[in-house]
Formats: structure tokens, C-alpha cells, sequence
């Protein structure tokens, strides 16, 4: 059976190999691959993998009998759909020669290329992330107007305004509606992905499957005596979707109770200076802690700009620690010292950030919405809150730091529901039986 991977990213197999930069951000890509190449659950699988790649060339490399092809694609616009992908695409296909392409994402203009050019619903597996066409409709997260109409200098050169953004995922979404009407077999995780895409394609064929996290989350587990007291993580916080405005609105009222709340933000910085104190494992690679050379009064956006107001508003000045990009070791340390962990998006379908928390046991607090309510069972493995609302967020952070003992619980809960959701090896065993269910029938 011979599977083509379509994905987003250079798997660290092949970077290391080639000793190019690596991401970790899709971990369980990796283990996937590894478990492929010992065949483990009799896969009987040749791989190949495809992926965003310069100065690759046209033909295969191979490493550990997988061959690897790259494809150009400028991910720095996601909404440009390139035609001339197609064409690489067939050029891969009549390479490799493969029985079934399996697409990770839907986020990016390669995967309906990719299944434009191969023309096999019958053979298509697309795997659902996000999902634009859903985010585009919420993209603002509830900001004021006078916000989504700014447009600071960063937000002209770079053609990037709030407004400008949304439109983005609008054309996004346009691609991936028509790829998810071109596939035949859809993997998704959550009520909210299978209602979706259902609506889009009902006749393609949706199929069950829980993803499994990066290998270190599975390892340790959280302890309260290990934490910082009244601490607040967030896995990222630099656009309007994601729902850091939300919490900046609702620290205030929580230092009232408890003046030494503090909240540490992971992922790139939108509002200037980053601390890392905290961070005690060394960076794996260079320029992992996002310092710019430029002033922060010329990079700042419009939804920066506003969570700069926010924190002055609320007098959050030394409240707020800013931890750049973190590795996969670098972030499971912060969520161990975490006091809490929140997920306040206005829209998820599963977050693998809020996964990694709860694989830990962590206390979670996350925002009742799209997907997340099939991850975290409310008062039971945690607390949800109604999405975009700041009061109720509030109160939800209030009760976790007044019963920390009952927090504990939620988080052992937590941890006992994600160790079974996200079981590498129960995973896999669906993956493959995927596979099969799809091309054993077609003769593959």
C-alpha cells in the first residue's frame, strides 16, 4: 500500500537528515512516520512525503526507504492559490505512483492542489485541522469596531490590517470549501469538524480519528506544590481568534482577590518585549526567542496596539510576561509551573496546546466552543466558559484559584481522559485501519 503524505511542514526526519531547521509543532507526524517505518500494526506501508520545500529539485530523495518531494508555496500567503502547484503535484504522483494521498490540513493553498491534481476522491483522505470557513465568520473575536478599522504603520507596508486579515481567511476558506467538495474521505475528531464538513460534502465519507501529541507531554505530570502561585498560561496570543483581549479583560477583577496573578503568554509577540526568565531549557535552534531589530512603534499592529490599552486600562504593567516561541520541552516546563492553563478562543475545533495541558494535568479553563467540549468534559475535567465573554472567564479563573484542591482534581480528570483520547498506539491502529478500509476495497 503506498501512501502519499501531502503536509505543511519539512518533518524533522528529513531536516535532520539534511541538517536544515526543523519544527516540532506537528509532533505526532513524527511518530506516525516512525511507527510506519518499524511497521508496527502490519501496516505494509511505503511512504512518501510531500511538503513545502526550496531548492529540493524535482526528483525523490530518499531516506529510510521514504521518498521525500518538495513543493514551492509561499506561506506567507496562504490565501494565493498558485495553479502551477497542480503540475508539481502530477509530476510527484507520476513518481511516486501512489494508492492513496492522505492531506494534512485544509489551511493552505497546496491541499487543493494537491487533490485537484490527483483527481481520486475514492483515494482522498483529507485530515481536518482548522477549519477557515468556520474562523472567518468569528475572525474579529469581538473587538470594538474603532479597532477592527486601525491601521497602524506595520499594518500598511504589509497590507495586514485586521479587516485585510479576515479577508485572507475568507479567500482561505474558498480554497479549502472546494477542496473538502473534491475528497471522498474526511479524518476529524470532533462533533464540531464532522457537522462542517457534512454540510459541505455529505457524500464524502467521514472518518473517527484522535490525534496523538508530541511524545515529552506523555511523560511527568503536573503537581501544585511545583507551580507559581496565581500564574495564567497561554499557549499563544497574537491575533484576535485566539482571545488574549478576553483575559486582559478579565485579570482585573481576579487582582482584586489575588494581587499576585500573573499571566505568561507563549508563541510570537504582538505587544513588544520578550522575558525569559522562566525559561529554563536552552533553545534547540537559533532565533528561537523572536527578537526584532526594529523599534516595536513600527512592527506594532492594530490588535497590538489594543492589548497594549488593555494592559494599561487595567493596570497590567509587570502582570503580563511575554515567552517568544517555545520549544516542546521549553512548554511543557511552563505548563508544570502553571497555576492554570486557558484556552479563551473565540473558536477551536480540538487544540493541541490544550491537549498537551491536559495530558499533564493540568488545571484547564477553556472557552466553551467548537470542538473544545468534545476534549474536556465541563466540571468534570475542567471548567468552560462562555466563548467571549470576559465576566464569565473571570469567574471560572476565580473558582480555580479559591478551590485549588478541587482544581487538582479537574486536572487529574484531565489527564486519565487525555491519556486514553490521545493514545499514540490506539491511534495509529485507527490510522492504518483507515488505510485499509480505504484502499483494500479499490484493489490497493
Amino acid at each position: 500500500m503506498k501512501v502519499l503524505w501531502v503536509c505543511n511542514i519539512m518533518l524533522p526526519a528529513f531536516a535532520k537528515a539534511k541538517g536544515l531547521a526543523w519544527s516540532d509543532r506537528e509532533g505526532w507526524l513524527s511518530g506516525a512516520y516512525d511507527k510506519i517505518l518499524m511497521g508496527k500494526e502490519n501496516c505494509n506501508i511505503t511512504l512518501g512525503v510531500a511538503f513545502p520545500a526550496e531548492d529540493m529539485g524535482r526528483d525523490a530523495v530518499k531516506i529510510e526507504n521514504v521518498s521525500f518531494y518538495g513543493f514551492s508555496e509561499n506561506l506567507n500567503a496562504p490565501e494565493i492559490y498558485d495553479e502551477k502547484l497542480e503540475d508539481r503535484f502530477k509530476e510527484i504522483y507520476e513518481s511516486f505512483q501512489p494508492d492513496l494521498i492522505h492531506v494534512f490540513g485544509t489551511e493552505f493553498p497546496h491541499s487543493l492542489a494537491a487533490i485537484r491534481a490527483f483527481g481520486k476522491p475514492e483515494r482522498t483522505l483529507l485530515g481536518i485541522q482548522g477549519l477557515c470557513s468556520e474562523i472567518e465568520k468569528v475572525y474579529m473575536a469581538n473587538l470594538p469596531e474603532s479597532v477592527c478599522n486601525d491601521m497602524t504603520f506595520r499594518d500598511k507596508y504589509k497590507n495586514d490590517s485586521l479587516l485585510q486579515q479576515k479577508e485572507k481567511f475568507a479567500k482561505r476558506a474558498e480554497n479549502e470549501i472546494e477542496a473538502i467538495k473534491l475528497t471522498g474521505h474526511i479524518t476529524g475528531r470532533t462533533g464540531f469538524d464532522k457537522e462542517t464538513t457534512s454540510k459541505i460534502n455529505p457524500t464524502a465519507k467521514y472518518h473517527k480519528m484522535n490525534e496523538t501529541m508530541r511524545p515529552t507531554f506523555y511523560k511527568d505530570a503536573w503537581r501544585a506544590v511545583n507551580t507559581v502561585p496565581h500564574s495564567i498560561f497561554l499557549s499563544q496570543g497574537d491575533y484576535p481568534l485566539k482571545g488574549f483581549h478576553f483575559v486582559l479583560e478579565a485579570v482585573p477583577e481576579i487582582l482584586k482577590e489575588f494581587p499576585d496573578t500573573k499571566i505568561y503568554v507563549a508563541g510570537n509577540s504582538v505587544i513588544g518585549k520578550i522575558r525569559r526568565k522562566t525559561v529554563t531549557i536552552p533553545d534547540e535552534q537559533k532565533n528561537s526567542s523572536g527578537k526584532s531589530k526594529y523599534p516595536m512603534a513600527i512592527r506594532i499592529s492594530a490588535y497590538g496596539k489594543y492589548l497594549k490599552r488593555l494592559i494599561r486600562k487595567g493596570r497590567l504593567g509587570g502582570k503580563v510576561v511575554m515567552l517568544g516561541k517555545l520549544s516542546a520541552e521549553q512548554m511543557k516546563e511552563q505548563l508544570l509551573k502553571c497555576n492554570l492553563f486557558i484556552c479563551p478562543s473565540i473558536l477551536e475545533n480540538s487544540p493541541n496546546s490544550m491537549a498537551e495541558a491536559m495530558l499533564l494535568g493540568v488545571p484547564v479553563v477553556a472557552a466553551d466552543t467548537g470542538g473544545i467540549p468534545d476534549m474536556l468534559e465541563k466540571n468534570v475535567d475542567g471548567l468552560l466558559f462562555e466563548a467571549g465573554n470576559p465576566e464569565d472567564l473571570a469567574k471560572c479563573i476565580r473558582q480555580m484559584f479559591r478551590e485549588p484542591v478541587i482544581a487538582a482534581v479537574y486536572g487529574d480528570n484531565a489527564r486519565k481522559h487525555a491519556m486514553i483520547t490521545h493514545d499514540p498506539a490506539a491511534n495509529f491502529k485507527r490510522l492504518v485501519e483507515i488505510y485499509k478500509e480505504i484502499c483494500l476495497p479499490l484493489g490497493g
